[in-house]
């Protein structure tokens, strides 16, 4: 019995001294990091947005309903500052995010194609309701001025870019007629619960960049909150995709919280 507590005694000490160094190497590595103006954090929110023309084209005659739902993002990021009084810097991220919407509209003479109940593809205008659905998951790299605004408040701004890992783009049309090939081509009715599905998924672009501008607050010593908007200058579809015949930019606002090192 003396063998095993002595035993247990020991291990315990060892754990102790393995989990004071560790603390140890830790506290040296932020000493090292602030000394040389590097600071690092790690960030989680929600991205409420969706993917827009703009402006609004004509053929959108109004807007019937927006779900924005709730799109995760995860990211770490370093900042290195330039100067002693830390004010000025530069914020390298990495970033792993959800976006998407689903939205309702009444259009007229919307290019389209849709997919027929024997899988036949059928292109031309459609006058009626379009029911979308967006969703994207991107592995996003923001490159970020930051300034040092007061002791709790922080502001960045500048580009990123972002590469879709999966994405889809698809929904249905009803309550209207489709046009075949153009606007006074054959025309094809949806009425009822008739409803006829789309896809679009296979288009959408793998490469995005825009730019981004936010602002956090350090409301503990290490507990931030923050929020940003990420802005595409770039159309989520192929450049080759004649279909929708506008470009879509995606514009999300991103809220959430951090814990800074």
């Amino acid at each position: 019995m003396k063998k095993i507590i002595v035993f247990i005694c020991l291990l315990t000490l060892v754990n102790t001294v393995n989990i004071a160094h560790a603390q140890e190497e830790r506290n040296h590595g932020i000493i090292w990091s602030s000394l040389h103006g590097l600071e690092y954090e790690i960030k989680a929110g929600i991205n409420i947005g969706g993917a827009t023309p703009l402006p609004l084209p004509q053929e959108i005659r109004a807007l019937t309903g927006y779900n924005p739902n709730i799109y995760l993002s995860i990211e770490g990021n370093i900042t290195k500052w330039f100067t002693k009084k830390k004010n000025w810097g530069m914020t390298l991220g990495i970033r792993i995010e959800n976006k998407g919407m689903e939205a309702d509209a009444r259009v007229k003479n919307y290019s389209m194609e849709i997919i027929g109940g024997g899988g036949e593809r059928l292109s031309g205008n459609w006058t009626g309701d379009v029911k979308t659905k967006f969703r994207a998951a991107y592995f996003s790299i923001p490159v970020l001025a930051t300034y040092q605004l007061s002791n709790r408040v922080r502001l960045s701004a500048g580009p990123y870019i972002s590469f879709k890992t999966n994405g889809d783009f698809n929904g249905y049309v009803s309550e209207g007629y489709l046009r075949k090939e153009d606007p006074t081509g054959t025309k094809v009715e949806f009425t009822g619960d008739n409803t006829a599905p789309y896809d679009f998924s296979d288009d959408l672009r793998s490469f995005q960049w825009g730019v981004q501008a936010g602002a956090s607050w350090r409301a503990f010593k290490r507990l931030t909150v923050h929020g940003d908007i990420t802005w595409g200058l770039n159309n989520i579809f192929n450049k080759d995709f004649q279909t929708i015949t506008f470009n879509m930019y995606p514009i999300y606002l991103n809220v959430g919280f951090g814990y800074a090192f």
